[in-house]
């Protein structure tokens, strides 16, 4: 009894959540460069989504539901959790399935759909675009403008203006491309909160390994 009551609170949202499901503005599709994150997160963690045979460039990291300032999370869901073949069905674009269940929890249960819509939906955002093939190309770490990144993904995608999209850092390196959306996946405005844009000149890039 004790166990599935510690369960069923993991699948509860917080407390506090008072974000209401289907309420929201846009979405932001993002984008994160794998190398990175394992040399940053995955390495030390001996994530899956690391192992060399995985060959990840940009996976998708999320699909998240955005007010036009802030963003709604753990909201409550009439729906089901995925099961683990939803959330394994997912790993191929998002590294882990694990990712894909913590994106549902957070995130998922904010757009109003459910598990399965929202997982199709996310797909979709992910193959509408054009990663750049540039960096598969490179074979050593290198420091590059994050200017260089968004340059790379408008070239790539002729219905991308620059305030659709916004290059995010961490610790030094390149860390996530992030592109607003509509409800139809249309590239749109980003909120003034998405659209800061890493300014570093030398942030670090890993190549794939």
């Amino acid at each position: 009894m004790r166990r599935l009551l510690a369960l069923l609170a993991l699948l509860a949202p917080p407390a506090w959540a008072q974000d209401v499901a289907g309420e929201f503005d846009y979405y932001v599709l993002s984008l994160s460069w794998s190398a990175n994150w394992c040399a940053l997160e995955g390495d030390a963690r001996q994530s899956p989504q690391c192992d060399a045979d995985r060959d990840h460039g940009w996976i998708l990291h999320g699909l998240w539901p955005q007010y036009r300032s802030g963003y709604p999370e753990y909201c409550r869901s009439g729906f089901s959790p995925p099961s683990h073949s939803d959330t394994r069905a997912m790993a191929d674009i998002m590294g882990t399935s694990g990712l894909a269940w913590h994106q549902w929890r957070k995130h998922g249960v904010c757009s109003g759909l459910s598990p399965d819509d929202y997982y199709d939906l996310s797909r979709q955002a992910y193959e509408k675009f054009t990663r750049p093939e540039v960096f598969r190309q490179l074979e050593n770490p290198v420091t590059l403008p994050a200017k260089v990144v968004e340059e790379a993904f408008l070239r790539d995608n002729p219905t991308l203006m620059p305030d659709h999209i916004t290059i995010t850092c961490k610790q030094g390196y390149i860390q996530e491309a992030r592109i607003c959306l509509d409800r139809d996946l249309n590239p749109m405005l980003c909120g003034d909160d998405v659209v800061r844009d890493c300014t570093l000149d030398d942030a670090q890039f890993d190549p794939m390994r």
